[in-house]
């Protein structure tokens, strides 16, 4: 591996540490610091995601304009000023207005850095894009462990740390990245696709799948919306609920070679991989739904890390093998929009369920999102296959 893409590695890691220190804990502090309802909570989140879209968007473009290095490093440079603003003013509605110029900033640096991975490493394929996966994930474990175990001194802390670890990110991009070069591309996104849609059966299919995929992200987001703050209402601790995400993000790396085993024998059936990852889904939620200690939680989120661990890469490999030739970026644009719409959509939603209705009402709504996905998953494909059989029909 080029030690440019280590570099790239290690500010990844770096990077995603800083925002796990936080992102767990947003519901718990809107709710229960600033006295919030969470249904405010999710809208606050909405934002949030909203902004990383839009950022996501003008990063990328900004990574075909100017390159990498000053793309990632305008991204970080957003992110510590509104980091900074929050550690002086994190009151309401002073922290709504941060919050959401983190989501964008961070939504800048994203694109350029899986870009800059893909193009310092291309005869890695895959591997160059995995080791980033990897890194996220080991980001996730760190700074969530942490997180709770700062939190649980102060939040301002919390705050503190964040920016910390930005300065640290900063430093690796602006001494680290400067040298590498990469060569751009141009680039298919969502806001510049304009030409017709010919293949209309494989459109359809991708439409369907990710329409189950949202619905997954709609339940998964609830772990860090209202199941966060319930978690604190039957009195979980900070470090224990930090602890979850750590387990999440320690067994995505860990159960890697193990997982690869596993599905050797699903390679050519992704939607039985999908369905099996949907009904684990499931199963998490009506531990979750039934716990009321931490190990029961622990188990839950275990359950549903492995769920995870099936879902997450299928549907993207789903959408490559469903693009025309030239349609790819296309193709992906959608589904990265459909998990970052769950994300928007899953806090607000739950939100509104749990303040109206309580717990037991969203998680058994969430258990009923996931039996609509199963059989949306079951049948997305179907069109391909009725055309596959007049094809053979004609022919014969």
């Amino acid at each position: 591996m080029p030690k440019s893409l280590w570099l790239l590695v290690i500010g990844m890691m770096v990077n995603v540490t800083g925002g796990s220190f936080l992102w767990p804990l947003n519901t718990i502090y809107i709710n229960n610091y600033l006295d919030k309802s969470l249904s405010v909570a999710g809208i606050v989140l909405m934002l949030n995601a909203g902004a990383s879209v839009v950022g996501n968007l003008i990063g990328g473009s900004l990574f075909d304009r100017y390159g990498g290095y000053r793309s990632i490093l305008f991204g970080i440079s957003i992110t510590l000023l509104a980091l900074v603003g929050m550690n002086i003013w994190n009151g309401w509605p002073h922290y709504v207005v941060f919050l959401t110029i983190v989501g964008f900033g961070s939504g800048i640096v994203f694109p350029s850095m899986y870009a800059m991975a893909g193009s310092v490493w291309p005869e890695g394929g895959r591997k160059a894009f995995n080791y980033i996966y990897v890194a996220q994930n080991v980001g996730v474990a760190i700074g969530a462990a942490l997180g709770g175990f700062v939190a649980s001194f102060s939040f301002q802390y919390i705050f503190l740390a964040n920016l910390a670890m930005y300065i640290v990110f900063f430093v690796i991009a602006f001494f680290g990245y400067r040298s590498i070069s990469i060569q751009t591309a141009k680039q298919t996104s969502l806001l510049n696709e304009k030409t017709f849609i010919k293949n209309k059966n494989k459109f359809t299919a991708l439409i369907l799948i990710c329409t189950a995929y949202i619905l997954c992200w709609v339940g998964y987001v609830q772990w860090q919306s209202t199941i966060a703050s319930y978690t604190q209402e039957i009195n979980i601790s900070l470090n224990q609920y930090s602890l979850l995400w750590t387990i999440n993000g320690a067994l995505i790396v860990l159960a890697q070679p193990l997982l690869s085993r596993a599905i050797k024998r699903f390679e050519d059936n992704l939607k039985i991989q999908i369905l099996i990852g949907t009904f684990i889904f499931m199963i998490s939620f009506v531990v979750a739904a039934k716990a009321d200690a931490f190990q029961l939680f622990a188990i839950a989120m275990i359950i549903m890390t492995i769920g995870e661990m099936l879902i997450w890469p299928a549907v993207p490999t789903i959408a490559n093998q469903l693009a025309p030739k030239g349609r790819e970026g296309f193709y992906q644009g959608i589904v990265n929009s459909t998990a970052t719409g769950g994300r928007m959509i899953g806090p607000f939603l739950g939100g509104v369920l749990v303040d109206s209705f309580g717990m037991p009402t969203l998680f058994y709504s969430l258990i009923g999102l996931f039996i609509i996905s199963f059989f949306i998953t079951i049948f997305y494909d179907r069109s391909l296959k009725e055309k596959k059989n007049i094809s053979i029909s004609v022919s014969s």
